[in-house]
């Protein structure tokens, strides 16, 4: 692993104004995340992963701080570059597949790499998610898991430098999350991507290279991993 960091964020604040009440999403986080890392993001519901994880991702802007990828400027960079930044190299995945019913696995993940510069074949990403015997289904005929795992070719199809994954298995049961879970790990070890998972499932943790755990907005402590478990040795 490099030791040089591809993510730098320092005092990352983050507050929205609900009504009369000032909400702080985020308190003064100071994070660095290297290259081909897995990383978890632990913390209950509301502890402010998802804000950090949109922000690394180019979704959302922070209100005080410095956030850094390699040389781009996340905090204050506008839409334009941070369109051009999720583009070019980041890959995201959420606990809903957002796939087009209409299109069949292998048209979702197609059209994907009309816009990326330098994608792999549909068929590769999904055959690395063990799909390849799917690629002619529609989303409704194929499991939650399998949808998962199509979203997760779809962003990795266009060879993404960072895959941002939030409650991957959140909506799956704990057979077919241990599946989606593998197909992760595996792009992380055999492509390098660096991964930030975000979860409250403690049992994930053993997954990763380092886990950060987060609370009222804060990094409250750092784990990591001297041996990462295979996800089919996770226990929930």
């Amino acid at each position: 692993m490099a030791e040089r960091p591809v993510f730098v964020a320092r005092r990352i604040g983050k507050s929205y104004r609900v009504g009369e009440v000032e909400v702080h999403a985020l308190r003064g986080v100071d994070l660095e995340i290297h290259e081909g890392e897995f990383v978890v993001l632990l913390g209950p519901s509301g502890s402010g992963k998802s804000t950090l994880l949109n922000i690394l991702g180019g979704l959302d802007l922070p209100s005080s701080g410095e956030a850094w990828w390699r040389d781009h400027d996340l905090a204050r960079a506008d839409e334009a570059a941070l369109t051009a930044y999720r583009r070019e190299h980041v890959g995201f995945v959420f606990q809903f597949f957002n796939l087009i019913p209409s299109l069949t696995v292998r048209e979702n993940v197609v059209l994907v790499t009309e816009i990326a510069t330098d994608p792999m074949p549909a068929e590769e990403a999904l055959a690395r998610v063990g799909l390849a015997h799917r690629l002619d289904h529609f989303p409704g005929q194929i499991s939650g898991g399998e949808q998962q795992r199509v979203a997760i070719a779809r962003a990795i199809v266009k060879r993404p430098d960072v895959l941002l994954c939030d409650e991957p298995t959140g909506s799956l049961d704990y057979e077919t999350g241990v599946v989606v879970l593998e197909a992760i790990e595996r792009i992380n070890r055999e492509l390098g991507t660096t991964t930030v998972v975000i979860t409250h499932n403690v049992a994930i943790a053993g997954m990763a290279d380092r886990v950060l755990h987060l609370a009222d907005g804060r990094i409250q402590s750092e784990e990591r991993n001297a041996r990462r478990c295979a996800p089919g040795e996770l226990r929930w």
